[in-house]
This record gives C-alpha cells, structure tokens and sequence, in this order.
C-alpha cells in the first residue's frame, strides 16, 4: 500500500487524526512520530491518548526526561520520547519490546534508535506547510490499511455533517464487525457500525465458502432490511440514520447501554423474561421474505434450510472434535455424523417457520428501563437473520452462550413463550418442545466448535471460557428421545 498524505490545516485537526488513528491501532502497533520541533507530534500524541483513554481532561505529560510514559487504558500505550537517548541500548531498559508486546508504543525522535525498532513500524513524518502541516504515513501494509480505513470513517462522517464528531471505541466481537459511538455537541450519542464487506473464504463445497454456506451477511445490507421488518412490525430496533452500503459503514441509533445481566454478570430474570416475551409475539407475526430498500436494492431473507444447518453443525466434527480427542474424526465417523443430522432435520419439515433473529441472547439485547411495553427490549444484532424454526431463538436465549441459564429459569421462560403463543393462535408446543431440543442441539454443536476455531485459527482463546457451558447445554439436548441417534454417536466418537 502506498503512503497516505494528510494535510492538517490547523492544531484541531491534528487532533482529529489523533483521533482516527486511536480508532485504527492495535496492541503490537508501533508509531514512530517523525518531524522538527513543533511540527505537531506532541499534539497528536496527546489526542490518541485521551482518545483512547476516552478522556479529554486526561493529564499527558512529556516524557522528555522520563523517555517514557505508559499509561494503561483499553490497550495499554506507552509514550516513548527519544530526544536524549544516549544509545539505543537503552530502549531494552526501558521496557520497549514488553510494552509493544501487550500494547502500543508512539514513538517521538524515531530517528535515535531506528535500528532497534520493528520493521512493522508505521511512521507519521510531520513537515510544515505555511501555517498547517503535511504528515505522511507509511509503513506496515496491514496496518495502513486499518487506518485508511478510519479515515473513510472519518470522511463518511464529514460528508453527512458530522465531520467535527467524536469518535470513541465501542466494541468489536467475535465477527469482524466493530463499533463506535459517536458524540456530537449537543445530540444524542449514535452508534457507529463499521462492517466492510466479507472476503472469500477457502471453496468448502458445491463451489461456496462457508459465509455462503450459512448464509451469514457479507455486508450491510441485510441489517439495514431486517433492522426496518423488525421496526415496522411494533418492535424495537435501532433506526439507521446514514448509511454508505457498499464501504460498510453505518450511523445508528443508540439504545442503550443497559442489558439482561446485573452487575456480576448474573441473569437479571425479569429481563430475560420479557425478552421471551418480545420473542413470542415476534414469532407470530407473518413473515416478509423480501424487503427493499431502494429501487434497486432488496434483501431477500435466506432460509435456515438443510445446507446452513450442516456446515454448522460441521464445527463440532472439524474444530471440536480433534481438540478434545487430538485426532481427526475417520471418514466413517464423518459419514455417520451427516446421516443423524440429515435424519434430524428432516423431523423439522412441518415445523413452525419465522423469522430467526439467529443470535438472541444478552450480548444482543439492550434493557431499556425508561421505556414501556415491547420497547423496553432493544434488538441489535440480527445481520444473519433466515426463516427456519421459531425454536432456535428460543434455545438461543434460555441456553445464553455468554452466560449460564440455571434449569428453573430456563423452565419458566419456556412455559411463558408457550403461553404466550398459545394465547396468540394456534401454536403445537409438542413439536416446538421437540424443535427446541434439536435447535438446541444444532446451535451448542456450532458454538463447540465455533470457540476452538476462534482460540487456534483467530488467536482468541478467552471465548474457550465458554466452552464448560456450551458443553453442558448440549448434553441437556441430548435428552430428548428423538435426539437419541446423535446422543449415541458423541458417545461412541467419545465425546460424551
């Protein structure tokens, strides 16, 4: 990638690319600051460090004499000013390599010790012009990629009025989606989704990569459709204020930040409750398959249908399986795992199909304690949303992946939706009871193999911790006789 050069007219828009570059750098980023006394380099160290500490009063002290200040925020950053290092030896005294190890170094006087700095640096060369500036980036492909990014970001925002915004990091989750939440003087907070379209992955079958496989959403455009069907049938979901559909990029409405846990990340019950609540009358709405958005762009909402299912289910046999037996699944194995789920599946070919959500549960669900009725529960992530079993919701909210549902609350949310949609029509809870071990079955068989792939393939092992859980779950939808053939095939590859 080539360079990018930035013309900053004035201090506050140094400032401004303090900002977006805190929106862009990750733990192992190195910024060397390069330029003349004055050009700049502690202004925008400045900015990046009470961007990042979201802080603007945050006390940022030259580290001159210190030649170095670490400061420990979302990401560890520590401030190195090299202007009086005698030799570059010095650097391993001060802790260089361990601070860009777990967080961010900037870096002021680069040029004191460049041959002990990484390769994957990336270098911001101030150099005057007139009364502003010209800053220069380069360096580490991946790196400058992340934050030209960030400065599309940035121009989305100028080009829809809000270019003078503050931006500050919201989250990122286990797609990879992130977000941030905007604040403008004198308005509301919004949420920014930053979601770039999905790249190919490796050709699994039938010519198709997994995304495909499953149907998950490759770009913005299914939240934007379902995010609207959601709203138009009473519900609550946040309002999409500006959208950019082909770079990613939306500004949203902001629920919230209350959820259905309390304070020690227990289930609040009275929340869970009336998310079941919300989730019955969703259900028995009629379903729209296509929903448009412009003349030219309409989302037809995909099928939960036998494919999806399998590649899904596939995790456990592919992720799952050899970590916790440290060997592949034989060929027989393979075979006889795919006939249960085909024999599965076909069970469900009567039952009930609406809209699936895909993933209610409380990462998802914002409490809205000021509100009333079903506006009370914000809805936030529904991108993968298909048509299928109205059981896979409910399995996905009394079996939350992030938090453990003990038996008697699982219970009591189960009775209620059955209530509640007996007392809207017609509604066959034999088969929805069976449905919901099945779907139950089906999600924990992803989920299991969905956190070994993200510890080995995506480096992120902390999701491990919910494997106990996600384990447990399973063995609970294992129970139903008609899950019976699957029980007796995890207990003979030895997974039971």
């Amino acid at each position: 990638m080539q360079a990018i050069e930035l013309t900053l007219t004035d201090e506050a828009a140094t400032i401004e690319l303090g900002e977006d570059l805190a929106m862009a750098l990750k733990a192992g980023d190195c910024l060397a600051l390069s330029g003349d006394l004055g050009a700049g380099k502690s202004t925008l160290a400045r900015a990046f460090l009470r961007a990042m500490a979201d802080d603007e009063a945050l006390e940022v002290p030259s580290p001159t004499f210190t030649l170095v200040q670490s400061y420990d925020l979302r990401i560890p950053v520590s401030h190195f000013d090299l202007y009086r290092l005698a030799d570059v030896s010095e650097l391993d005294e001060l802790g260089f390599d361990e601070a860009l190890s777990d967080g961010i170094c900037l870096v002021e006087w680069p040029e004191n010790a460049l041959p002990a700095l990484p390769k994957t640096r990336i270098t911001a060369t101030f150099s005057h012009l007139d009364d502003g500036r010209i800053v220069t980036l380069s360096g580490d492909t991946t790196a400058l990629a992340r934050i030209e990014r960030s400065l599309a970001i940035r121009t989305f925002l100028r080009e829809r009025g809000h270019g003078q915004a503050k931006r500050r990091h919201l989250s990122g989750d286990a797609s990879a989606r992130a977000y941030e939440r905007i604040l403008m003087p004198g308005e509301p907070a919004r949420i920014l989704m930053d979601s770039a379209r999905h790249k190919p992955g490796p050709i699994l079958q039938d010519g198709k990569y997994y995304q495909q496989l499953a149907h998950l959403a490759e770009d913005v455009i299914p939240f934007v459709a379902v995010a609207r069907d959601i709203r138009d049938k009473g519900f609550c979901a946040p309002q999409v204020y500006e959208s950019d559909l082909g770079a990613g990029i939306l500004l949203i409405e902001d629920l919230g930040s209350n959820g259905v846990l309390d304070a020690n990340g227990r289930p609040i019950a009275g929340r869970y409750l009336e998310s079941v609540r919300v989730l019955a009358h969703l259900h028995a709405q009629p379903v729209t398959r296509d929903i448009s958005l412009s003349k030219s762009v309409t989302h037809h909402i995909p099928d939960f249908d036998r494919t999806a299912m399998k590649i899904e289910t596939s995790l456990l046999i592919d992720w799952y399986l050899p970590w916790k037996r440290g060997e592949k699944a034989s060929d027989a194995e393979r075979a006889g795992y795919f006939a249960v789920w085909d024999h599965l599946i076909d069970l469900l070919a009567t039952s009930e199909k609406k809209l699936l959500l895909r993933d209610f549960h409380s990462p998802n669900i914002i409490w809205r304690d000021d509100r009333s009725g079903f506006d009370r529960v914000g809805i936030i992530d529904f991108q993968d949303a298909m048509i299928g079993p109205t059981a896979y919701d409910v399995a996905s909210i009394t079996q939350d992946a992030r938090v453990t549902i003990e038996p008697d609350l699982c219970t009591e949310m189960l009775s209620l939706y059955c209530s509640e949609r007996h007392a809207l029509g017609a509604f066959d809870e034999t088969a929805f009871r069976r449905d919901w071990h099945l779907m139950s079955a089906q999600r924990n068989c992803k989920l299991v193999g969905i956190w070994v792939r993200l510890m080995q393939r995506d480096g992120k092992p902390f999701y491990m911790k919910h494997m106990p859980r996600t384990f447990s779950y399973l063995q609970v939808a294992l129970q139903h006789e008609a899950l019976a053939p699957l029980r007796d095939w995890c207990i003979k590859a030895g997974i039971l």
